[in-house]
């Protein structure tokens, strides 16, 4: 069978053939040393300001006549900053220190479109265009020879975040359709011309439907149990995060874990529609987080959620908000160095053309998981010497 015979007619055209030639490294793993990242990204451009809310600064009401979230209705964390009341969810991981928003985050001379910003937030790299992505270079770095379910991402197509140039994430929409959509004897013909040596395109295309016809079977194996408990909202994300939950309780050796929510670019009827999308947000999170603790693994996982960028102080003429700059983002987890607000609200007096002015480069943020929570190097993953936050103890 020739190249192009294979990928007419195999299914894995779409998902699987981003895969690289991973091996058995992740076979066997101490499981009493995990660390385990989880990412949410908020695709479209959150509104920062309607999540946390600066309840005290005239300015954001000033600017948002009937898109603000009323004083009695904030959930106060600080004296300054509280909850959108969508995320009654979260209060409870707030007042167990459980929580970090970071404010004002973003990057030097801000693009405010979505597919650029959101090539930057992914890739690490803001002066350049690259290929790769911070958490691909991770797997680059440490993952030699890995199974594909090394790096998971649960969706249809494969994010510029977790590709790197030898390792890549395995993209899985369901387990479940994983392991159909490469369980026939069609691919188990395939998988067993595998050489141990690859020397073609071929070669390359066989060992990668070996591969991932192990990881699938592998992940399969792990969600027989289906340990997470069944109090996920409805909807796509709750799906999703009880998946991950599972194969984290099922000991599963990923380390990485990227998902991403869309909904978010709210230029016109913002309020309903954003309010719906945090309660998703936080009930899908909590229900995550209480699985972890159930099982005394909060201390293996750390969750990062962001956004590409965060929308105009100013609300528009259609009761919405448009693109912007500065945004928050939030971590959660058990090594927290400072639970609440990491730092101060964002300046609404000083602006950027209009918008949050950034504080804190999103690339500290990185070097922060890279060396205190994967303790890597940063400086070989994002390509330049960023001096972390500081966010974990």
């Amino acid at each position: 069978m020739d190249r192009r015979a294979f990928l007419k007619s195999s299914s894995l055209a779409s998902t699987a053939l981003f895969m690289p030639r991973f091996l058995h490294a992740f076979d066997r793993v101490d499981l009493r040393d995990r660390r385990i990242l989880v990412v949410l990204q908020l695709s479209g451009g959150n509104d920062g300001l309607n999540t946390f809310i600066p309840f005290e600064d005239d300015i954001y009401y000033q600017n948002r006549p009937s898109l603000a979230i009323r004083k009695d209705e904030v959930l106060p964390v600080t004296d300054l900053q509280g909850l959108h009341p969508s995320l009654a969810s979260l209060r409870p991981l707030f007042d167990e220190g459980l929580i970090s928003v970071v404010n004002a985050v973003g990057y030097p001379n801000p693009d405010r479109s979505h597919f650029r910003s959101m090539d930057i937030w992914q890739s690490g790299k803001v002066d350049e265009r690259v290929a790769s992505g911070w958490l691909g270079r991770y797997l680059d770095s440490t993952c030699h020879n890995c199974r594909p379910h090394a790096a998971i991402e649960i969706g249809q197509s494969l994010s510029i975040a977790v590709q790197g140039a030898h390792q890549k994430a395995l993209v899985v929409e369901s387990p479940e359709r994983l392991t159909r959509s490469v369980g026939s004897a069609y691919h188990a013909f395939l998988a067993q011309q595998a050489p141990s040596q690859v020397a073609s395109d071929l070669d390359y295309l066989y060992k990668t439907v070996a591969d991932t016809r192990h990881s699938a079977a592998y992940l399969q194996e792990r969600l027989q149990g289906n340990r997470a408990g069944t109090d996920y909202p409805a909807g796509g994300l709750g799906k999703d995060l009880r998946t991950v939950a599972n194969l984290i309780l099922s000991g599963c050796d990923t380390r990485i874990y990227y998902l991403s929510l869309s909904g978010f670019d709210t230029h016109v009827n913002q309020s309903g529609a954003h309010a719906r999308l945090l309660k998703q947000v936080g009930d899908s999170i909590a229900a995550f987080v209480g699985d972890l603790r159930r099982h005394d693994l909060m201390r293996d996982v750390t969750l990062l959620c962001f956004s590409e960028f965060g929308r105009r102080v100013e609300q528009n003429g259609s009761r919405g908000t448009d693109h912007g700059a500065g945004n928050n983002l939030f971590v959660i987890g058990a090594h927290l160095s400072k639970p609440g607000f990491f730092n101060a609200p964002a300046d609404l007096s000083h602006l950027d053309d209009g918008d949050v002015r950034y504080q804190i480069d999103f690339r500290s943020v990185y070097a922060d998981v890279l060396r205190d929570w994967f303790k890597l190097d940063p400086t070989p993953v994002l390509g330049k010497k960023m001096t972390p936050a500081g966010m974990f103890s």
